[in-house]
């Protein structure tokens, strides 16, 4: 069973492992390992993934107390990030995260969701109702790394 629940500051570690392992192993089907080594460098900053995480305040997904995956949306409907460990694909993680989501846009009473997404992760995102707004090209310490920004209506 999924358990989906919100972040506590014990998930600090767990959750970069999960988001560095998940690039390096699911993302890397679509880029090259100097892409995904700039996107997900293995030098792990403590306090500023800390800020980075207390700040995006997200949802994590838990399998028989295991970490699968998480995801936040922000209130503006920016959905920073959505990772879901390359052991739990095609499992159910990104499905109920997704949920999650969809039901904090509805208290938030938002008219709809947008997140900058991987070549990987398009087709997921396609799957519940986003469309591709544009394709870009985001430099990432001295990498270009192709993704798209997907939008979904909502009401």
């Amino acid at each position: 069973m999924i358990n989906v629940r919100r972040f506590t500051i014990s998930d600090i570690k767990p959750l970069w492992q999960l988001k560095l392992n998940t690039i390096h192993n699911v993302n890397s089907q679509h880029y090259s390992l100097a892409e995904v080594t700039a996107w997900a460098p293995h030098e792990y900053n403590e306090s500023a993934w800390v800020q980075r995480v207390t700040k995006i305040n997200p949802f994590v997904a838990e399998v028989n107390g295991v970490i699968a995956g998480f995801a936040d949306l922000q209130d503006d409907g920016y959905i920073d990030h959505f990772y879901c460990s390359a052991d739990f694909q095609k499992q159910g993680v990104g499905d109920a995260l997704m949920q999650a989501i969809f039901n904090k846009a509805a208290k938030l009473t938002l008219n709809s969701l947008y997140a900058e997404v991987s070549i990987t992760a398009k087709p997921f995102f396609s799957r519940y109702g986003f469309v591709e707004e544009e394709a870009q090209s985001v430099a990432v310490r001295g990498q270009k790394i192709n993704n798209f920004v997907m939008r979904k209506l909502l009401g």
